[in-house]
């Protein structure tokens, strides 16, 4: 019988899989369908003679950590480690993209030993840097669009500037005339670790081995970011404690990104069954510095796919980072802000400019749909997450006089103060900007040797001001962002309708291929419908908060 092609890389991977040390005890990895590609079942058979252990029957899968891809892995190469070394020590790459050229230039060596690795991974993904030029248009007016213009741009100057040189004089280093790298291969390996990399907690032993505390020395080096995430993820020495290897002292552990192949293979669901933890010494998974897979599903039901969670991420960040949406996700946001370039051009700006930087305002804030919970508007009268239970105080130890009474609206109020005093500040008229001056002047009188606290500069302007003009700045941003959408792609209901006609009788997540829809645009017009759906329900919570303000004593 031929054997697919499929099913030939599956076989080699399985195979380079335990030649490495690998070891898949209670699962296999299958392909799940198109929209996810391969992923993780439950074995039908998990229970093994190894059940004594009865810790070890909920490993269901364990992998070496010197099998991961690890910027210090990439530092090592033969072929590649020296020039990096070189572009680590000038500065002028991060961690992340020493990984991303690695991906690159693996991919295109002919005798790669990551090879059965490789040809594993998806060849094309969801994410917006892989749409048509058609599909991108279904994400005008979206945070995404912008983003992603931008990310490409950063992205083809990077290769052009970067990798193609390097990867094309590698090649011939390593007596390959034959393949060619093209900017897709870049696009490729950036997407693959965007969507596959995991924030490993690594044994201090493992990272910094007696003998080589040479290669350790480059995690110390300052560096600048390539990407404008934080530059090195790699926090020395970090106070943390390791889930499931209490065997470390705090301290004890060096986070570092990576690939694990294997463990790579798991989907993400809201409700995982399993979950990866770190073993220095062995004792859970009886193989010292590996990763392994934990059940954590009451009962494991063969053949289901094993699925973990990749984090409470809105459907913005999943589908930029991933290429997947969640339709009605949970963790849903809202990224609302002031444009940072407008403030120039506002009256006052250099004190206004001035006073932002003392309060440490912020111009941006995420909202979360859960937050909507216990705003003047409840969608659900489900529990409240313990992570959204957030004190707002409004306090300050120095007494103005005319104190202005603390508004009943307070605890209702879904916006974080951060943000709130950072539109107070914008919104400020000629009088208020006075008061405030002449308040914290009051304030420096009584105590000449000290500044005013961040906390004294938000409550002498809260003072001043109080809060309608910050209620109509952000109802303003939020019909502009209204506004915004609606025109590039119609309205909430427009959206519903196409999901609808979409999805007459199928689940979406069965195959793309007979669909009327691309998958590319159903991810876009949920994502969407989304940002309208949250930017209506935050815009009316804005707009209460507005009125109550106006017609509150907090009206002077």
């Amino acid at each position: 019988m031929a054997i697919s092609e499929e099913e030939a890389k599956l076989e080699r991977f399985l195979e380079w899989l335990q030649v490495n040390g690998a070891e898949l005890r209670g699962c296999n990895i299958k392909y799940s369908d198109s929209r996810k590609g391969f992923g993780i079942f439950a074995s039908s058979s998990s229970t093994q003679a190894s059940d004594a252990f009865w810790k070890m029957s909920d490993v269901l899968l364990v992998v070496p950590l010197d099998l991961a891809i690890t910027p210090m892995r990439v530092l090592q190469d033969p072929l590649l480690g020296p020039e990096c070394q070189k572009m680590f020590q000038q500065g002028q790459v991060d961690d992340r993209f020493l990984m991303i050229l690695f991906l690159t230039l693996e991919r295109l060596r002919i005798n790669s030993s990551w090879k059965p690795y490789l040809d594993m991974l998806p060849t094309r993904f969801g994410n917006p840097l892989w749409f048509s030029d058609v599909d991108i248009l279904e994400l005008k007016g979206t945070n995404l669009y912008h983003a992603t213009e931008l990310q490409k741009k950063k992205l083809m100057s990077l290769y052009h500037e970067k990798v193609e040189p390097l990867v094309k004089q590698l090649l011939i280093l390593d007596g390959d005339s034959q393949s060619e790298v093209s900017s897709e291969h870049f696009l490729w390996a950036n997407s693959v670790f965007w969507s596959r990399a995991l924030n490993i907690p690594l044994p201090h032993s493992f990272v910094f081995p007696q003998s080589q505390e040479d290669v350790g020395e480059y995690l110390s080096t300052s560096h600048t970011p390539e990407t404008d995430q934080v530059s090195s993820n790699v926090e020395k020495d970090i106070q943390a404690q390791v889930p499931g290897a209490t065997s470390l002292g705090p301290g004890d552990t060096v986070w570092v990104e990576g690939l694990v192949p294997g463990i790579d293979f798991c989907n993400h669901d809201l409700k995982p069954a399993a979950t990866w933890e770190v073993d220095g010494t062995g004792l859970v998974s009886s193989v010292p510095f590996s990763m392994y897979l934990l059940s954590v599903a009451q009962q494991c039901i063969p053949n289901k796919e094993v699925s973990i969670s990749y984090g409470n991420k809105g459907n913005e960040e999943l589908l930029y980072l991933y290429g997947f949406v969640i339709e009605n996700n949970p963790d849903d946001y809202l990224m609302v802000h002031y444009p940072v370039e407008a403030i120039p051009s506002i009256p006052f700006s250099d004190t206004k400019g001035q006073l932002l930087e003392a309060q440490k305002a912020q111009l941006r804030c995420l909202l979360p749909k859960s937050a909507l919970n216990h705003g003047f508007f409840p969608q659900t009268t489900s529990k409240i997450r313990e992570s959204d239970e957030k004190e707002t105080v409004r306090y300050c130890s120095f007494s103005w006089s005319g104190q202005r009474k603390m508004p009943s609206y307070m605890n209702k109020l879904v916006f974080p103060e951060d943000f709130m005093t950072g539109l107070r500040t914008i919104a400020m008229q000629e009088e208020e900007i006075y008061k405030v001056s002449a308040m914290l002047e009051e304030l420096v009188e009584s105590r000449p040797d000290e500044q005013p606290s961040e906390t004294e500069v938000r409550m002498a302007i809260w003072e001043a001001c109080g809060d309608s003009g910050a209620f109509q700045l952000l109802v303003d941003l939020l019909n502009a962002k209204m506004m915004k959408l609606e025109e590039n792609s119609g309205t909430e209901e427009q959206d519903a309708r196409l999901l609808e006609e979409a999805c007459c009788d199928e689940e979406p997540s069965r195959d793309w291929d007979g669909r009327r829809m691309s998958r590319n645009k159903w991810s876009s017009v949920v994502y969407r419908r989304g940002q309208k759906q949250l930017t209506r329900l935050f815009l009316k919570e804005a707009e209460h908060a507005l009125h109550l303000a106006l017609s509150s004593s907090d009206h002077h």
